[in-house]
């Protein structure tokens, strides 16, 4: 969920570089095996690797609690209680790590948060002045300079202090929206207009958050018709948002309140914008703190809390987002956003006939929203119940042009998958040509296109080159790669066949598909021992049971004499 700033791929190599010394790094040594709460630490340290921040902060605390000197132990107690939301218990750590190591940023903007809401400006200040310069959390000083400048009045030096990120091309719209909110808060509307206008003019997509705050200015300030501009721009631009269908389905009635009102909301925006910017894996860590910081200054932040939830459910763990977004009022405008993930992690939790009840409801709901239905179409499609995915598809498609949308790429491609698993070849490869024709670069339908009509012994050649450009585009997707290696497979260029699939099998190296290509690619390159042993590997890597007797057969007596056998 990006929903300030554009990230650029270089931006994100140099945050996911920078992240790994955000975070506190200890000086001090690991405990000795000899100490009674090593396995602690060690069952800390596990929970840590697979995100689960709850049980890394019982254990870790427990680790800390025996010897609360050790600086590695100070370090890792801190972060994991604020992943995990415990605010309170982050506070008390952070002062134990600022002891132990001073310059720790993390806990620096802990003690600043603390101290906004007490209503403590200068010393919030003080704090935002201590955070370090260089780093990841560079980009996270200036924010705290200007809105802890705000706490204390000095909305000249506020806006001074975003200055520092100039430097950052991709940041501007960051900037210009945070200068636009803090002149709002100061009441200078002329001036919170040309940065908001700013901000949506560096913005190539724009996102809801944009929308949602520059068009709450704009209705306060009665220019309403630029308002319902933006709105409709949005909308255009994001035809499937289930923010879009609300929008449009409830539109702000009167003069509303402001959203940020303080320099306390303000920080909280700030740090949430950060996060969305890091919401990617090789950042999500560090977008989780920021996530949590936000929350902890603005609890009710209703779309902080949707990106929370999101964070949680990528990072594996759907029960800890349903308990997230169960803190969602049905009150809230952002109700319906929040159930359509909560549908999201109850399938993942295993629960689907829970999360196909909830969205069929909503469907009913809100006949005209098609968001309820394209959830509910992928989530029957990867149940392997394709008919009732083509049901949920064709209500979504037919509710999006009674509406004047336009049906995308996206949906006419999981469209086109689920007629062709329910056995409608000719329809599907109709909506998949459709999804080609509206993106001719999208390797995900080059692959699913060329590789069915390769599968078929249909279009050969035409497939052969659909699969090229989709690997040319994805070189390090495995099972793009062993598309292609099939199809020269299906072609009778073994050798070709050979290249690819090894290649496919080094990207994904435990997929019994791909290791059963590679297989049947040996064996009629005259290489059966190297094929009796990819069979093998297949077998253990669990193929479908309609697979295993014949890659059985195959180990018992290949595929026919091989060429020069």
């Amino acid at each position: 969920m990006t929903l300030i700033v554009r990230r650029s791929n270089a931006l994100l190599v140099a945050l996911a570089v920078l992240a790994i010394a955000a975070l506190p790094q200890a000086a001090g040594a690991i405990p000795s095996p000899s100490e009674p709460l090593y396995g602690a630490y060690l069952a800390g340290v596990h929970a840590e690797a697979t995100h689960d921040y709850g049980a890394a902060d019982r254990w870790l605390t427990e680790a800390w609690r025996a010897d609360p000197s050790a600086r590695e132990l100070v370090a890792r107690a801190f972060i994991a209680a604020l992943a995990d939301g415990r605010f309170a218990e982050a506070q008390t750590l952070a002062l134990h790590e600022i002891a132990l190591t001073p310059g720790d940023a993390v806990a620096r903007l802990v003690l600043l948060i603390t101290e906004l809401k007490a209503g403590n400006a200068a010393a919030a200040l003080s704090s935002a002045e201590a955070l370090p310069q260089e780093g990841i959390h560079r980009f996270v000083r200036p924010l705290a300079l200007a809105w802890t400048r705000v706490a204390t009045g000095d909305f000249d030096g506020a806006e001074k202090a975003l200055n520092a990120l100039d430097a950052f091309e991709d940041f501007a719209p960051l900037t210009y929206f945070q200068a636009g909110l803090i002149a709002d808060v100061a009441g200078h509307t002329q001036k919170a207009e040309a940065n908001f206008e700013k901000a949506l003019k560096a913005t190539k997509k724009i996102n809801w958050r944009l929308t949602d705050v520059i068009g709450n200015f704009y209705l306060r300030q009665g220019l309403s018709a630029k308002a319902h501009s933006l709105y409709r721009r949005f909308r255009k631009e994001n035809a499937y948002s289930d923010f879009a269908q609300s929008l449009f389905a409830h539109p702000p009635q009167g003069k509303p309140q402001p959203i940020i009102r303080s320099a306390s909301e303000g920080f909280a925006e700030a740090l949430f914008d950060l996060a969305s910017v890091l919401d990617a894996p090789e950042t999500r860590d560090l977008a989780l703190i920021y996530t949590r910081l936000s929350l902890a200054l603005s609890p009710q932040s209703g779309v902080a809390e949707l990106l929370l939830a999101d964070i949680l459910s990528a990072q594996d763990h759907p029960r800890q987002a349903l308990d997230v977004l169960a803190e969602v009022p049905s009150t809230s405008r952002y109700s319906w956003s929040a159930r359509l993930r909560i549908a999201a992690d109850l399938d993942a939790a295993g629960k689907k006939e829970k999360a196909i009840a909830l969205l069929t409801g909503m469907a009913q709901a809100e006949p005209t929203w098609s968001s309820a239905d394209i959830e509910l179409g992928d989530i029957q499609r990867e149940a392997k119940r394709y008919p009732e995915a083509v049901k949920a598809y064709e209500e979504a498609i037919g509710r999006l042009k009674a509406a004047g949308i336009a049906v995308g790429w996206s949906l006419d491609y999981s469209f086109g998958i689920a007629l062709d698993r329910s056995g409608h070849w000719q329809e599907a490869e109709k909506t998949l040509l459709g999804a080609l024709k509206l993106k001719p670069d999208q390797p995900f339908v080059l692959n699913y296109l060329g590789y069915s009509w390769i599968d078929r012994g249909q279009h050969l050649h035409r497939g052969l080159k659909l699969l090229e450009k989709a690997v040319a585009l994805r070189p390090g997707d495995g099972y793009i790669v062993d598309s292609l290696g099939w199809a020269h497979y299906r072609l009778g260029d073994y050798a070709a066949a050979v290249k690819y699939l090894q290649k496919a099998t080094e990207l994904v190296p435990d997929d019994p598909t791909i290791n059963d290509h590679l297989g049947d690619a040996y064996w009629r390159a005259g290489r059966p021992r190297e094929a009796r042993f990819e069979w093998s590997q297949a077998l253990q890597f669990g193929p479908k049971k309609s697979e295993i007797k014949p890659i059985e057969a195959k180990l018992e007596r290949g595929l026919g004499p091989p060429p020069g056998g």
